[in-house]
């Protein structure tokens, strides 16, 4: 099996493709510099690095690298910086995923290909109308307004559950929802849930970069584990 990861650069990404790399997979990774993966991994004979920019690519150059793949995993973010929070491109992620897949579309791909998106409890499931309380409703309009990051991740699953949709004979998809990530060097005991069971605002769990890792390579290459959830948004909390 293969699989592409898209923003494999990042501090989650590159998780990701150890994680694959560990269950045997054949990884395609798209960076946009291959110095942030550690030479060990870059040395792996089953990892091609592709060092580009996603949304710089050609329209067909994407579908070139999502030809031949079984699924593609998104750890597209913004970074932390003025810059990241406010300039272009301020819908990174839903553009990324846009495009990918209609490149998935456009390979005349005959089985169902894998879409894995890391996205944050923050964002509600909206097919399960989850309810949150009026200060968090206040708090998440304000970073509708004041975030672009904010609205990009609601656009990227929105997207996907209501274009892409549940019946699509092409692509299937699970989007990920981490709380209040954190580093931590190995995996460790972590639950799952249809929906958050604490405020993302006020009360926020804390979720390990590399637990969230672990989740989307399982998903990926667990087809018993990906049935439980696809076309879902799970959350996924350290456990306490």
């Amino acid at each position: 099996m293969t699989t592409l990861v898209v923003g494999a650069s990042g501090a989650t990404g590159r998780l990701l493709v150890g994680q694959l790399l560990k269950r045997g997979q054949q990884v395609k990774a798209i960076v946009r510099s291959s110095e942030s993966l550690p030479k060990q991994m870059k040395d792996n004979p089953r990892l091609s690095v592709i060092q580009a920019s996603l949304l710089d690519l050609s329209d067909s150059e994407i579908a070139a690298h999502v030809r031949g793949c079984n699924a593609i995993a998104s750890c597209l973010g913004h970074n932390l910086t003025f810059k990241g929070l406010f300039s272009h491109p301020r819908r990174l992620v839903t553009d990324a995923t846009r495009r990918i897949c209609n490149a998935i579309e456009s390979t005349g791909a005959t089985d169902s290909i894998k879409f894995v998106l890391m996205n944050t409890t923050g964002n509600q499931n909206r097919d399960l109308n989850e309810p949150i309380s009026s200060p968090q409703k206040c708090v998440i309009g304000l970073l509708r307004l004041l975030l672009p990051p904010h609205v990009d991740n609601e656009e990227a699953a929105d997207y996907l559950r209501a274009e892409i949709g549940q019946d699509n004979s092409v692509i299937q998809w699970v989007t990920v929802r981490p709380d209040g990530l954190i580093d931590q060097d190995e995996v460790t005991p972590y639950t799952l849930h249809a929906s958050p069971t604490r405020s993302a605002i006020f009360n926020a769990g804390k979720t390990s970069r590399i637990n969230v890792a672990h989740f989307m390579a399982d998903l990926i290459t667990n087809p018993k584990l990906w049935n439980q959830w696809q076309g879902q948004m799970p959350v996924i909390y350290n456990e306490e």
